[in-house]
């Protein structure tokens, strides 16, 4: 038997039996396209986890000040190491692992006013290199400058919900506003920021300054932290080491002391992003496959009452001289036709549905005013298509197999007298 012949013979089946094909096709279809959206989901959950974790800052790493826990250079244990603003500057000149380095300084509970409204934020002054480090957006105006910094003036750039609160959608660039009753004029609006990952303060509810400016009113000898990103992912740990030391020798205490100043590297906890992931992923990759197991139980079912229905068939088939492997290559042709043309109709109607859909909510409740950021995005992937296709053949090729197993054993004298 051909395969040309092995497939007409496949379509004259089917067209025998419309309403068991079709009802077969389309719970073959049903699976791939329930495999298709979660995995889809799957996909934009993993996304929009991930972009609100590093929206606080790519490779960011903080370093505050701390007590040592061991003696050093003739000095106690337990001596307070306050971090100075002349280290900055000492590690962006001399550790070349460092890509960019700011002081940072906050100062709690602004009042931020503009002619009878007022909003409560936190103020942090910062150098020009911050917003590369922070991942900072500005859809208006612009970032702060060196010369702002030279020169301390008195501009702001704001945060989105300090601008939307303080403005209600008027232009806020150029306009002034008093940070503690101080005038400031505003320079730049950040771009909304969905955060999951932060210190403090979200970066929405803040207003930023040049670092030198905050020292008008208030000390700034002293900064908070050292907010700084090393020059590639693979150099952070000689950085963070190579900071450590520069400080070390600064501050005078032991440079394996990591007590002295804390250094907190948010890409240490990456992993645990990437697990939530990936348990999410199998979850749903486990529930698809299973759907898939079900339309793959249907397709057995199928086969197997074809076996039976064409046992005589088959006898006579083998009477006229027909081996086991022509008939076993008939059935799992006619196997492998039903899974392509479900595979086939389950892609179409999975990339409809993953279109109609768009978009589901995730984050954006739970942070308000961040609007469809927080949304996980469906698309259509190749890796879905790929994984898809290749579970449905595997489902199809054993749901197939049996079936097809069975009447290429039957014995023909046995067939034959099948009532």
């Amino acid at each position: 038997m051909t395969w040309k012949h092995a497939f007409v013979e496949a379509l004259a089946a089917f067209g025998f039996h419309r309403r068991r094909t079709a009802v077969t096709v389309i719970s073959l279809a049903w699976g791939v396209t329930c495999f298709l959206v979660l995995m889809s989901y799957g996909n934009g959950f993993q996304a929009t986890l991930t972009k609100a974790f590093t929206a606080i800052g790519q490779d960011l790493i903080i370093t505050m000040p701390g007590q040592t826990s061991e003696q050093a250079g003739g000095l106690r244990a337990g001596r307070r190491v306050r971090i100075r603003y002349a280290d900055a500057e000492v590690l962006k000149e001399s550790v070349p692992s460092i890509l960019h380095v700011s002081p940072e300084r906050m100062v709690h509970d602004v009042r931020v006013a503009r002619g009878i409204r007022e909003t409560d934020a936190a103020i942090r002054a910062v150098w020009p290199e911050y917003g590369i480090i922070r991942n900072q957006t500005v859809i208006q105006g612009r970032w702060i400058s060196g010369q702002d910094q030279l020169q301390q003036q008195r501009v702001a750039v704001l945060g989105s919900e300090i601008a939307r609160q303080t403005f209600k959608g008027l232009p806020a660039i150029g306009e002034d506003v008093r940070l503690n009753g101080i005038r400031f004029t505003v320079i730049g609006v950040l771009k909304s920021k969905l955060q999951i990952a932060n210190y403090n303060r979200r970066d929405n509810e803040c207003v930023f300054i040049p670092y030198d400016t905050v020292r008008l009113f208030r000390d700034g000898e002293y900064p908070d932290f050292l907010i700084w990103k090393a020059v590639s992912p693979q150099l952070q740990d000689e950085a963070m080491q190579a900071a450590r030391g520069k400080l070390a020798e600064l501050h005078r205490f032991s440079p394996t002391d990591e007590k002295a100043v804390e250094m907190l590297a948010f890409s240490q906890f990456m992993h645990i992003v990437d697990g939530m992931n990936i348990a999410v992923q199998a979850l749903l990759a486990l529930v698809g496959t299973l759907t898939l197991g079900i339309g793959g139980v249907g397709l057995a079912n199928i086969m197997l009452a074809s076996v039976i229905d064409r046992t005589r068939e088959i006898g006579m088939l083998k009477a006229l001289g027909a081996r086991r492997p022509a008939i076993l290559k008939q059935f799992l042709v006619e196997a492998a036709l039903l899974v392509g043309a479900g595979g086939a109709l389950g892609l179409l109607l999975g990339a409809l549905l993953i279109l109609a859909i768009g978009s589901m909510p995730l984050l954006g409740p739970i942070q308000e005013h961040t609007g469809d950021q927080g949304d996980i995005r469906l698309g259509l992937s190749a890796t879905a298509v790929m994984v898809s296709t290749a579970v449905l053949f595997f489902v199809g090729l054993v749901a197939g197999m049996a079936p097809a197993i069975k009447a290429a054993r039957l014995d023909p004298i046995e067939a034959l007298r099948h009532e």
